[in-house]
């Protein structure tokens, strides 16, 4: 005798998240680290503080979506904006456990089309006010494998 589930859809509660007002909060600011070479910056760049050539400071709601600073990426290089490139991000934050940097891959868009992850929110990955960093792919190049990143 098989055993099914009476919940539906309409049953399960997801906690909705709660969205910024964007006219009384203010800005945040951001400072990404981009590459353009598919891969995302070792976690000992960070900590050297040798990566500061690719940065970007921008201001930002907290709630901004992965699709939005995407936007704000690609009116700064304008090489970004050819349909098809692939934007990675990561959050990096201080490692708790020892010290330096730990870098963890949160989603990716991709110019011109639209994605999963477009929507995806900083607040939704538990970003804390460190670092993002963008590993950007141009089109027609192969991106690295997803969850693989450069040795530390």
């Amino acid at each position: 005798m098989a055993v099914g589930s009476r919940v539906t859809r309409e049953e399960i509660k997801t906690e909705p998240e709660n969205p910024i007002n964007r006219e009384k909060t203010c800005l945040l600011l951001l400072r990404i680290f981009t590459t353009n070479n598919g891969h995302h910056h070792r976690t000992d760049e960070f900590s050297r503080g040798n990566v500061q050539s690719r940065e970007l400071q921008i201001y930002a709601w907290m709630g901004a979506t992965l699709k939005e600073l995407t936007s704000l990426v690609k009116e700064v290089y304008p090489e970004a904006r050819k349909k098809g490139t692939l934007f990675n991000f990561a959050v990096v934050f201080t490692d708790v456990k020892r010290p330096g940097y730990r870098v963890k891959e949160v989603g990716s868009t991709k110019s011109g089309r639209k994605g999963t992850d477009d929507s995806m929110t900083l607040p939704s990955q538990k970003f804390q006010v460190d670092y993002l960093d963008i590993a950007i792919t141009p089109p027609h190049r192969a991106p690295p494998p997803s969850g693989h990143m450069r040795p530390h």
